[in-house]
């Protein structure tokens, strides 16, 4: 089967969330012998794609140079376009041209938008290749996510501008979405909450379900250790994500000082490229480190005593997690990091305020045993459940259901 990918970025190193699962997804899709064509947006000057080994799976790759978008461009758009910022955040004549002349080149099976920033270029691909069967790829139910980023950002007072703007956006979002998931052959979601999110679009209720993944075999701790101290807490992201952004600035307001009052030489260590300028204000706490990108967050999750995921919002199935769960770490989550793994309570910890959070943590740092243990079955449950050895047959049959072989 010939399957055209549109990614938001390159999907290698697939070290964040998009990129970890669209690496995964074109890896599977050729051991299962289809070939891919992978049109993504890359900056030019960076990494280049044909020195990667995106080239042993896909038959064709093209990149195009991400669009520059102004404070003055965003504007202009909420006020006049009346369209969500995601279906503009990606707007690119020469990224459609592109898309255009790969379309009239060749003839796909499938085409395949992972993302909903991707998906703005659907009706394009709809009249350009009628024949072609087109599945959008939902990483998150985006209206769902942007109510709930609402809901925490009402709740104070210097947000409420933020707030406001989320409210928009949900609404925004609600009628794109909803035109994607009508539009689209078949939608995908990353878990059991998206897909009853998005399901409420389709007259059919029908959404597949295939949640992100990771390569197990990958998580193999080397001899040598990085040192974050005896009580280190990690924290890893894409660290100009909202929800990113606000679980951070939460735990160190409300959870982190509870936890240094009973364990004083605890660390936090926020590791993940982009710091938005929010988290400026926590370089000035000695007990805190902001690293900004790493290689590699691996050695940070090998490092780490306890993994923390204080989510207030978001939907799907937090990459981060299963990264954390692979590398065998305990956890303390919040419900909304949690929601979607369907993790039994014996691989991760669940805590859902300030106190709780605080407590559990505590008490993970003061128990070794009980951390090894907790890692070792989230490890195995991971392996079990979510390593795209088990993923990818779940998708071929999504496939095979729109009658693609």
């Amino acid at each position: 089967m010939h399957i055209l990918m549109l990614t938001p970025s390159l999907p290698y190193p697939p070290q964040q969330g998009g990129a970890i699962r669209n690496y995964g997804i074109i890896k599977g899709l050729h051991a299962a012998g289809h070939y891919i064509t992978l049109l993504s947006f890359h900056d030019r000057n960076g990494l280049q794609a044909n020195v990667t080994p995106l080239t042993k799976y896909c038959t064709r790759i093209e990149t195009v140079p991400p669009p520059t978008r102004t404070l003055v461009n965003r504007l202009r758009d909420l006020i006049f376009s009346g369209q969500p910022d995601l279906a503009r955040r990606l707007h690119s004549p020469q990224f459609a041209d592109c898309l255009r002349h790969l379309l009239a080149e060749n003839r796909y099976d499938l085409v395949q938008f992972e993302g909903l920033e991707m998906a703005a270029y659907l009706p394009l691909v709809r009249h350009s290749q009628p024949e072609a069967r087109l599945i959008y790829d939902a990483h998150n139910a985006e209206y769902a996510l942007q109510k709930a980023i609402f809901q925490v950002d009402r709740g104070t007072i210097y947000r409420w501008l933020a707030a406001g703007y989320s409210l928009v956006q949900s609404q925004r979002i609600t009628r794109f979405e909803g035109y994607i998931c009508q539009h689209a052959d078949q939608v995908i979601a990353v878990s059991d909450e998206d897909a009853a999110a998005l399901g409420m679009f389709r007259s059919d209720g029908d959404i597949g379900i295939v949640p992100n993944g990771i390569h197990i075999s990958d998580y193999v701790p080397t001899a040598e250790r990085l040192d974050l101290g005896k009580h280190a807490l990690v924290f890893t992201g894409k660290m100009d994500y909202r929800p990113n952004v606000d679980a951070m600035d939460w735990f160190a307001e409300a959870i982190l000082p509870l936890v240094l009052a009973q364990i004083p030489d605890t660390r936090l260590y926020i590791v993940g490229q982009k710091p938005h300028a929010r988290l400026e204000k926590l370089r000035e706490k000695p007990y805190i480190e902001i690293t900004g990108w790493v290689q590699d967050i691996q050695p940070f999750l090998y490092a780490t005593t306890v993994y923390i995921a204080p989510l207030r919002m978001g939907s799907g199935t937090r990459l981060k997690i299963l990264e954390a769960m692979a590398a065998g770490q305990a956890i303390v989550a919040t419900v909304t990091a949690a929601s979607g793994l369907n993790a039994p309570t014996d691989t991760i910890i669940i805590a859902d305020n300030a106190e709780d959070m605080a407590g559990a943590i505590v008490a993970l740092l003061q128990d070794t045993e009980r951390r090894e243990q907790i890692g070792e079955r989230a490890h195995e449950y991971v392996k079990q459940h979510y390593d795209w050895s088990v993923l990818i047959p779940r998708l071929l049959a999504i496939y095979k259901g729109l009658g693609l072989g």
